[in-house]
């Protein structure tokens, strides 16, 4: 057995599996962090202040998946590069990336500067919550760019395994994010008392550290080159491989956060606490999915490599004992936070109306992880594999005719609220998930390769 083979055998263990999870896990984690400590941190001073930062954040997430895109792409293809050993063709491939990324940052940063007035009357963001929402939205969007090379230096990183300099990263920007909060919301040390303003400000700087950051471990650890001649001439071949795995991937996630945004115009119709308890849930069932995720991302470097060798042989027990693991994280957590209660909800507010419906709320959220868990995992597997017009398509349709057009109906129609979005929420994770599940039993994925498995 050669050196390759003995990398690809090891990376299908479970305890390597987890090991390349973890450090992922931390860095999602505190990246969710950097948003949901905002609002965390100014849940002291107004729920409006809450309120302003859950709609700004709901079209920033839309801006993140376009520039994820890319990076998740880069994450894909540059591992079965690695795999295959091919590094001119993994140079180009960061190359392309790159650029891609500062066009996506500098596109993304215009279009919100002309069209987030409209995005939130769209959303029916009160007009309470209007003027706050839109600077906090204005002065982070100012650094989209910043925010892709960071994402994009992230994936490089992650596709050669070095998930915990990532890690390390993530907890150096969070520090700052909530040292530069406690100083600006609060005014200490002689600054003003910026409230949302200041907030903003801080997530803003925490990311041009961590861009930088990034940057220098790539150069301090990474072999592979990087210069302006790899794209002399241009590696349109690359760029589309890249665009091929993105744009259907990333058009799924785009779809789901803008349902999520339309969604969240059905909750900000319930009021202002009612859209500051979705803000806390929301938290919660990020905490409760973002193991879920990491593993998800481990998996697919680990199935870059193993399509790179040509061991299909691999994928479909790596795939399945992946997502039992998420499975229990998932639903063990949400369960842990159903129990745990009003203590969760004291971290932000003692108001009884917010704990008395997001108790309920959480509660929901134990089945929707269920099928979260599923989708999470085979939805990038899928992609991995080369399927990606599957969970595209049927994540589009069951993403507006299920959560979306069930939220209004359970929501506004039947009466019920918050509690009747989280049921139609549900409704499309959990059926989603069946069809995700039955589709990649199939292994119909195996037709995009060539190759023959060994």
């Amino acid at each position: 057995m050669n050196t390759n083979d003995l990398m690809i055998e090891n990376m299908n263990k479970n305890k390597k599996l987890i090991a390349m999870s973890l450090p992922i896990f931390v860095e999602l984690m505190l990246q969710l962090l950097v948003g949901n400590i905002d609002q965390i941190m100014v849940s002291r001073v107004s729920q409006s202040s809450v309120a302003s930062i859950v709609n700004a954040n709901q079209v920033m997430n839309l801006v993140i998946i376009v520039l994820s895109m890319s990076a998740a792409a880069t994450t894909i293809i540059l591992s079965q590069y690695l795999g295959a050993k091919d590094e001119k063709s993994a140079s180009e491939i960061c190359m392309a990336s790159i650029v891609m990324i500062i066009v996506a940052g500098l596109g993304t940063t215009i279009f919100i500067a002309i069209l987030h007035q409209p995005l939130f009357r769209f959303m029916h963001v009160q007009k309470e919550v209007l003027r706050e929402a839109s600077l906090y939205l204005l002065i982070v969007a100012g650094f989209n760019v910043v925010q892709g090379v960071y994402l994009v230096f992230s994936a490089i990183l992650r596709a050669f395994t070095l998930m915990k300099e990532v890690m390390f990263v993530s907890i150096i920007m969070n520090v700052m994010n909530i040292v530069g909060n406690a100083i600006l919301i609060n005014g200490w040390f002689g600054f003003p008392q910026l409230g949302v303003v200041g907030a903003a400000i801080s997530t803003a700087c925490s990311k041009v550290v961590g861009m930088l950051l990034m940057i220098y471990i790539f150069k301090k650890k990474i072999n592979v080159p990087l210069s302006l001649s790899y794209l002399r001439p241009f590696p349109w071949g690359h760029l589309k491989k890249i665009l091929r795995v993105a744009v259907p991937s990333g058009t799924e996630s785009l779809s789901y956060n803008a349902s999520q945004m339309c969604i969240l115009s059905v909750v900000n119709q319930f009021g202002t606490l009612v859209t500051a308890t979705k803000g806390y849930c929301s938290i919660f069932a990020n905490i409760s999915y973002v193991y879920a995720l990491a593993i998800g991302e481990a998996t697919q470097v680990v199935l870059g490599y193993f399509i790179g060798s040509k061991r299909l042989d691999l994928v479909r027990k790596r795939v399945y004992m992946t997502t039992v693991i998420a499975l229990i994280t998932c639903v063990g957590v949400s369960t842990l936070l159903f129990l745990g209660g009003n203590w969760v909800f004291y971290i932000f507010t003692d108001a009884p109306t917010i704990i008395s419906l997001g108790k309920k709320i959480l509660g929901i959220e134990i089945i929707l992880e269920f099928g979260r868990a599923v989708n999470i995992v085979m939805t990038r597997s899928l992609v991995s594999v080369g399927d990606i017009k599957t969970p595209t398509i049927v994540g589009i349709i069951f993403q507006w005719c299920v959560a979306l057009a069930g939220s209004y109906f359970f929501g506004i129609h039947l009466g019920l609220g918050l509690i009747g979005v989280w049921i139609a929420m549900t409704m499309d994770e959990c059926l989603r998930g069946i069809i995700f599940f039955i589709h990649f039993g199939r292994e119909k994925w195996k037709k995009n390769w060539k190759f023959e498995s060994e």
